[in-house]
């Protein structure tokens, strides 16, 4: 098994810097607090950045099931209200992401 030790050492660095922004996000979210500076408009940028939880994958996968079961159901039944409901689950999937 030939393993290209640069490939790895860079794959390694690349993950190190990614810890090394996660760790510095939440030294600013520490220290914001500490000094009260914490508000909506400094913190919205921390949000966005976390990973999703658990929960919000969970709904995800739900909906995206959900949007290929209508899909199916639509073609089955040829129904303009299965087509409808599909497009706007579709377009709040698109919104969350």
């Amino acid at each position: 098994m030939g393993v290209d030790k640069k490939e790895l050492v860079d794959v390694l660095n690349a993950s190190v810097k990614d810890l090394q922004k996660g760790i510095d996000m939440h030294c600013c979210l520490i220290t914001s607090i500490v000094e009260e500076r914490l508000n909506e408009n400094n913190l919205q940028p921390i949000l966005d950045r976390c990973p999703k939880r658990s929960r919000e994958l969970r709904l995800e996968k739900a909906i995206t099931d959900a949007i290929d079961v209508l899909e199916e159901s639509r073609k089955a039944f040829k129904s303009k209200k299965l087509e409808g409901l599909r497009k706007q689950l579709t377009h709040v999937l698109i919104d969350v992401e």
